[in-house]
């Protein structure tokens, strides 16, 4: 990147500081990344010793399971970690996140990228040689076309707006997200354009540090114009739906069972695909995907607590931390539900009320930490000290039991009540029932008087349960989407499309203005105000209640190679660069 000024070279420090964890998702059991989810999947092999070459004639197909089917193949409507994972596999955006899980190249050279205008123009040149799975070049009106597509409020588009209002030119204007605010542009005025085929020049709003995070995520794909309207209501709806310009591309996808990928044979970096194929078989029981990778069927598996100890000595037990964290989430929306959880005293309560570490060993039974915070440790840190988010704002809402039946007493006597039933949702994966029956025995023990009426549902029944806001508490968790602590602290906002459960916070809000906007140029007052925006929801709020950092434990067979790692942000793997070498 050619930079044209100081602010360049601060945002480039700013980017750099935050590139250093690992995203969530996996093989057997996954979710969100910026999303909701609670299974383990599988994640990574030692890959030491299995050097060698590949038996001749045979292709390299990586097998793996996945609790649930892919909720959307269509870019503007992914939401979730399995979304974002195969889109990332099938298409490519400017830029792709590599082996290192550092931005590189993608459609756009990256070296080649110009920004001027203090950080508020960015061009992107355009390689000549990608083209589309039917032989047609990617151009710089593909990406003008799907950004535009993206942020038209009639298409539905949850992230969009999300990742791009206040940050590309005229992206509010075009898709308010304020209650009664009606746009006052037009998709075709968003501030992106193709002065001709190999460039893309893209306007902002004012500086953003972690714009360049946004050119390698789904929302920001291309689209072949001409093949998505002549789809119509069934694009990405089915493989015959769909054109690819990735280093894979889907030939076959049952619904709810399975969906296999081939190298793209017209991709522009084909040489540097190993993999022949992905097979991905979805499997909801954890027992069965374990005898499938017993008997070779797949290559890789997530544990849980039900059979992690059996593989303590296994040389192919492979444990990864992630940038994860999950909590439960309480709905405080008066206009959908009852008094209690808009009660504080009510929520501390049931915040402090879990043995967090007790969770992690009746669930997953490996490394995984209690987590008494938000922004997951080890995942960014301060521009001047280098300290992690979490060495200044330390823990909040930890487990105290005898806090938590002060809390619920007071919360009984202000509310007035004796006896609540309160609903619980969860998935319907075996690891979900096992979270359903931990948190059921917790609370309805250390809180007395307290029943929960429990719903176990598919991974994309849950994320439109909480997007419509129809829960009292549900358990959720969120990976970073671009690199930097505002992925996590953006998501509370009053009346945020992530917030979901109607917390609000004047100060908070301020706070998060002020990070996205006239905060930019001082790195480390910003990274501070995040800090304190975090303290306000937890400490004085306790509008949710965390209770874990992920780690994965998982089965890989030795031949996996490439896989050692979790993405620091965006898709969990970047299966371009995945071997198998037998």
């Amino acid at each position: 990147m050619r930079n044209k000024n100081w602010l360049l070279l601060v945002l480039a420090i700013m980017l750099s500081a935050v590139l250093v964890a690992c995203s969530d998702g996996g093989d057997t059991t996954e979710e969100d990344p910026g999303t909701d989810n609670e299974e383990t999947e599988g994640t990574e092999t030692d890959n030491e010793g299995t050097e060698g070459e590949e038996a001749a004639g045979e292709e390299k197909i990586l097998r793996i399971a996945e609790t649930a089917e892919i909720p959307s193949m269509d870019p503007i409507l992914a939401e979730d970690s399995s979304s974002i994972q195969y889109q990332d596999t099938v298409y490519e955006g400017l830029y792709r996140l590599g082996e290192d899980g550092e931005l590189v190249s993608g459609i756009a050279i990256k070296e080649e990228t110009l920004v001027e205008e203090e950080g508020l123009k960015w061009t992107f040149t355009l390689r000549d040689d990608a083209v589309w799975s039917n032989g047609e070049p990617v151009t710089a009106n593909d990406f003008v076309y799907a950004w535009q597509r993206a942020i038209d409020p009639e298409n539905g588009s949850f992230y969009a707006p999300y990742l791009m209002n206040g940050v590309i030119k005229n992206a509010q204007e075009i898709a308010p997200q304020e209650e009664g605010v009606e746009a006052t542009m037009k998709p075709e005025d968003l501030g992106v354009s193709a002065p001709d085929d190999h460039t893309l020049v893209v306007e902002l709003e004012k500086p953003t540090p972690y714009f360049e995070s946004f050119a390698a995520f789904p929302t920001f794909l291309p689209l072949n114009q001409e093949f998505v309207e002549a789809q119509g209501d069934q694009f990405a709806l089915e493989v015959e739906n769909m054109l690819f310009n990735g280093p894979f591309v889907m030939t076959e996808w049952a619904h709810e069972e399975s969906w296999e990928l081939v190298k793209n044979d017209q991709y522009w970096d084909k040489d540097n695909v190993s993999l022949d194929g992905i097979s991905i078989s979805v499997v909801k029981e954890n027992s069965t995907a374990v005898s499938m990778y017993e008997t070779d069927k797949i290559d890789r598996v997530g544990l849980n607590a039900t059979n992690i100890d059996q593989f303590a000595t296994s040389p192919e037990l492979i444990s990864i931390p992630e940038n994860v964290t999950f909590w439960l989430k309480m709905n405080q929306d008066s206009a959908n539900y009852s008094e209690y959880m808009q009660n504080e005293n009510f929520r501390r309560a049931i915040a402090q009320a879990v043995n967090k570490q007790a969770f992690i060993d009746t669930v997953y039974g490996n490394s995984s930490k209690p987590a008494n915070y938000l922004v997951p440790e080890g995942f960014v840190s301060h521009p001047d000290s280098s300290e992690d988010f979490r060495a200044a704002n330390g823990d909040f809402l930890e487990f105290d039991l005898e806090a938590a039946q002060g809390y619920w007493e007071a919360a009984k006597e202000e509310i007035g009540f004796d006896e609540v039933t309160i609903s619980f949702i969860s998935g319907d994966t075996d690891t979900g029932m096992l979270i359903t029956e931990f948190f059921q025995n917790e609370l309805e023990t250390n809180l007395p008087g307290l029943t929960l009426e429990l719903k176990n549902v598919p991974f994309n029944e849950r994320l439109e349960i909480q997007k419509r806001g129809e829960f009292e508490l549900v358990f959720s968790g969120w990976g970073p989407d671009y690199a930097d602590a505002i992925s996590f602290i953006d998501m509370f906002v009053t009346d945020g499309p992530n917030n979901e459960m109607g917390y609000s916070n004047p100060e908070y809000d301020k706070l998060v203005k002020q990070v996205k906007g006239e905060l930019a140029l001082d790195p480390a007052a910003r990274f501070e105000a995040m800090q304190e925006a975090e303290r306000i929801l937890l400490e004085e709020d306790a509008a949710l209640a965390p209770i874990f950092q992920r780690e994965r434990a998982l089965l890989s067979k030795p031949y996996v190679v490439g896989m050692d790692e979790l993405n620091p942000f965006g898709p969990d793997y970047s299966y371009k660069y995945v071997d198998i070498q037998k």
